[in-house]
């Protein structure tokens, strides 16, 4: 075995070129992203989840396969495809142009090796163990929780339970799940992952975890519950540990008790690991207290997936608009012209402050401020989509006379 030379590559502003759209470019794409690269990402498709990346203008799709030349001007190459052929001719010319490339399948003949990376405040751990990946992980964890809690250790993951474990993931800073969370994933046979789900910790896991790609882009592809339960239920079946993650907590508005139901109906174990809900870690992130003594007694959570006037609407909008605490709407920035409309027309002022948090907690978070009669035309005019977060009520003036440090 050849000994390998660890460093840290500073890609910012440089060509990175990404050949492959399935898991493995999945896994190393958000962490690419983090550097700041400039990726050209090629491959005849893409999961959902890579999808809903392509909003980032630093990842550009070529939706085709790879051609001689496709390195030109690169950095760094990573090799993500199941065809042995197109692996090898990508390898070929990455050594031809002395361009370090990375592959997924054999990695005796790449010329660069991903390490088991992880952060920790400004610290950044990568850890090559020879080819041994879960080692490789272990050895990388160990660290990482060394750091955290100032004891360096391995830990023990010989009383690992097989099952079904709904885990939230928080509400995208991968720093934000809980230490439960993170060791489960850790432990991890299968994990079957949102897209709202912090994308970083899935470049953590070791090659061998089985991923499933449970996205459900807005107006877009999107995996069935009756699939995704499917799923849960047979590999709990076959005694593996199966790790759902999920943004946010799984209860608030992710189906995590439906899922729940399907495997104790299956009579697969199952538990769940509570997650902290965007719905009050986004705003309070941005600024913005959900309640605050002297200005609001209550905050109502709300699902704004559908409009108002739609017959399978669960939310009375009109006994919402009367009230005087805090309204804050997950899932509504397509409705929310409905929505707010109603609200007004009900009798909630159209003064009222309001705010929008999209990305909320990540590096590309932005807010913008407004009314609730101007929220949605302020969303449009600065492109604010979603994920989004929108916050109703007096609360959101508060938060303007101070701010949190990032």
């Amino acid at each position: 075995m050849t000994d390998q030379y660890l460093s840290g590559l500073v890609l910012t502003g440089r060509r990175v070129v990404v050949v492959g759209g399935g898991g493995v470019a999945q896994r190393r794409l958000p962490r690419l992203l983090e550097s700041g690269a400039v990726i050209d990402l090629i491959s005849p498709v893409i999961t959902p989840t890579i999808e809903g990346l392509l909003a980032n203008p630093s990842l550009t799709w070529h939706e085709r396969g790879y051609i001689s030349g496709d390195l030109e001007n690169a950095w760094y190459v990573v090799v993500a495809t199941d065809d042995a052929a197109v692996n090898d001719e990508v390898s070929r010319e990455a050594e031809e142009r002395r361009i370090f490339c990375v592959r997924s399948d054999d990695r005796s003949r790449a010329t660069a090796w991903t390490p088991a990376s992880g952060q920790h405040d400004n610290v950044t751990i990568g850890v090559l163990g020879g080819g041994d990946h879960r080692r490789s992980a272990a050895v990388r964890d160990a660290i990482l929780e060394g750091l955290r809690t100032g004891e360096l250790g391995a830990r023990d993951a010989a009383g690992k339970r097989p099952g079904v474990y709904l885990v939230g993931g928080g509400p995208g800073d991968p720093d934000l799940i809980t230490v439960r969370g993170r060791r489960l994933l850790a432990e991890a046979e299968v994990v079957v992952a949102d897209r709202l789900a912090p994308q970083q910790l899935l470049d953590e896991l070791s090659p061998d975890v089985e991923l499933f790609d449970a996205a459900k882009l807005p107006r877009g592809r999107a995996a069935q519950q009756e699939e995704i339960n499917r799923i849960l239920v047979d590999r709990g079946r076959a005694g593996k540990v199966v790790v759902r993650l999920k943004g946010g907590d799984p209860y608030v508005f992710g189906r995590g008790f439906e899922e729940g139901l399907a495997c104790a109906e299956a009579g697969v174990p199952w538990t769940v690991v509570p997650g902290i809900t965007s719905s009050i870690s986004v705003p309070a992130v941005a600024g913005i207290p959900v309640t605050h003594r002297g200005v609001t007694h209550e905050f109502t959570v709300v699902s704004g997936h559908l409009p108002p006037s739609h017959p399978e609407s669960l939310v009375n909008w009109d006994a919402l608009a009367q009230l005087s605490g805090t309204l804050v709407l997950l899932m509504a920035v397509e409705n929310l012209p409905a929505i707010t409309e109603r609200l007004i027309a009900a009798g909630r002022p159209a003064t009222t402050p309001a705010a929008a948090i999209a990305d909320g907690t990540l590096p590309s978070q932005h807010r913008v401020t407004s009314t609730l009669a101007g929220i949605a035309e302020a969303m449009r005019a600065e492109g604010v989509g979603a994920p989004a977060i929108v916050v109703i009520g007096n609360v959101v003036e508060v938060g303007e006379t101070a701010r949190p440090h990032p």
